[in-house]
């Protein structure tokens, strides 16, 4: 077991009240959680303060405080650290509690607002078909090469984070990819972290309901790229008019992919159907499972990321020919009737947009085309009469309904959406606040060739109202209403 001078190497220190040489068991910044021996750090969350728990922590025998202000009252015996940031001090403690492990393997992040499972879940699933031991940290799971967690978190606390890539480092894991998001950022949850490289997918509209503005929620994107060492790359979507914009001040080797301007890697779409797309990616052409032009760009950015890594060029795109979607992700099921239902996690405005333009792109418009959609509770209001007017506009016919209400009334989160739907496309919605009755409705509603899109939740097994989850998943739900309805 370490010291806790050795767990605080690299931690900017204010004052030091005790002993350091003390042997740490294990760090904490949940409270609950302590007991002897222990170190606890007090980190100032969005509702809760850590500070307020410093008592109850020694209290179950915690040896070793770090914090942002010393208590009034110093314990004897207790050796207090005082820093400006105690979840900055937190992460590179953790990192160094479990021995540096992103030193120990090629860890690769990609940030963006749209794309990130997508892109970590293929390159893991890539680097898998090529032979190596590989690590996946997402919003929908955590593999430690063929061993899968259930994920949490977008991006997990810094102690979760390093305990897995422990894990990984164990089990020999050469690669790992993980999913970065705004809140893991600006929390400093992947400070202490070594990495290999970054990737940009894109920025539009979300999460406003934790940063204060969309431009300080591209700035906490930025800042990611601005703390990447020399030995690193920045792989950047410069169609995306905030790619540039990452690379400013990054002292990472800088590239670039695209679909409409010159860049390192360059994709063009040349057939785009309902089995997958033909794409022209520097100069080759390539076939894919995966549908729709956002997939080109997740596409480009992947074969970008391999040639990167060091992957011959020829495998990768043979390898990116084997991959399937990811769960939840354009997830799709053709029933006897021959009416398709289309899954996808699209829960933002741009999400939305880019699911159902392609869908268009495809589609004949003789049938019709049935968008199932809500907004989740206690989350950006802003976006939501975007979503509406969207799903509206680029719909034949729309259901909204509930996605996750949380703590929010449902129908209030319902009368928000349909804010922005224009007059000339009120008679194409209906609104139904159960679910499940929702897809249900849509199902009845198809006809043969006829188009279902259910939108928002995607992967998720679960739907949480007031607080309680139950089991609810889109894909399985719908399959078996349109079998149930087979005319």
């Amino acid at each position: 077991m370490p010291e806790f001078k050795d767990i605080l190497y690299k931690v900017t220190i204010n004052a030091v009240v005790g002993s350091t040489g003390v042997v740490v068991n294990t760090l904490h910044f949940d409270s609950r959680q302590v007991s002897k021996g222990d170190a606890f750090v007090a980190v100032k969350g969005v509702t809760v303060d850590g500070h307020d728990y410093i008592d109850r922590a020694i209290e179950q025998g915690a040896i070793g405080i770090v914090c942002e202000k010393l208590p009034s009252t110093l314990i004897e015996g207790v050796t207090y650290i005082e820093v400006d940031d105690s979840s900055k001090a937190l992460a590179f403690m953790a990192s160094n509690y479990y021995g540096n492990p992103s030193e120990n393997l090629r860890l690769v992040a990609v940030t963006g607002t749209n794309g990130k499972t997508t892109v970590t879940t293929l390159l893991y699933q890539l680097f898998k078909k090529a032979g190596y031991k590989v690590g996946l940290l997402s919003t929908v799971k955590i593999m430690v090469d063929n061993k899968e967690y259930n994920a949490t978190h977008t991006t997990p606390d810094s102690l979760t984070i390093n305990k897995y890539l422990k894990e990984m480092n164990d089990e020999g894991v050469e690669f790992c990819f993980m999913e970065v998001s705004s809140h893991g950022i600006h929390q400093n949850r992947t400070d202490g972290l070594r990495f290999e490289g970054g990737i940009y997918t894109n920025l539009s509209h979300d999460h406003l309901d934790y940063h204060s503005s969309f431009a300080e929620y591209r700035d906490v994107k930025k800042s990611f790229f601005d703390n990447l060492p020399k030995t690193s790359f920045a792989l950047v979507n410069i169609d995306d008019k905030n790619g540039l914009v990452m690379l400013q001040n990054t002292q990472a080797k800088k590239y670039t992919y695209a679909l409409k301007t010159y860049s390192d890697y360059k994709a063009q779409v040349l057939e785009n159907e309902f089995s997958g797309l033909l794409l022209k990616l520097n100069e080759n052409e390539l076939w894919t499972k995966l549908i729709g032009s956002f997939n080109a760009y997740n596409v480009t950015a992947i074969y970008g990321a391999a040639d990167l890594l060091g992957l011959e060029r020829v495998e990768i795109l043979r390898l990116i020919s084997e991959l399937e979607s990811v769960s939840g992700r354009f997830q799709y099921f053709i029933s006897e009737d021959k009416i398709t239902a289309i899954v996808d996690y699209a829960h933002t405005p741009d999400a939305l947009k880019n699911v159902l333009e392609t869908i268009n792109s495809i589609r004949t418009n003789n049938e019709q085309l049935i968008t199932v959609v809500g907004c989740g509770g206690d989350r950006d209001k802003t976006k939501r009469p975007k979503m509406g007017h969207i799903a509206s506009a680029l719909s034949t016919k729309v259901v909204f309904t509930s996605d996750n209400p949380r703590s929010e009334i449902p129908e209030t989160i319902i009368e928000d959406i349909e804010k922005g739907v224009e007059p000339q496309n009120f008679k194409k919605t209906m609104s139904i606040v159960d679910r499940k009755q929702a897809i249900k409705t849509a199902c009845q509603l198809a006809n043969t060739n006829d188009i279902i899109l259910i939108a928002g939740k995607g992967h998720e097994t679960y739907q949480e109202v007031k607080g309680k989850r139950s089991d609810f998943d889109d894909y399985k739900i719908v399959t078996e209403f349109l079998k149930q309805l087979q005319k």
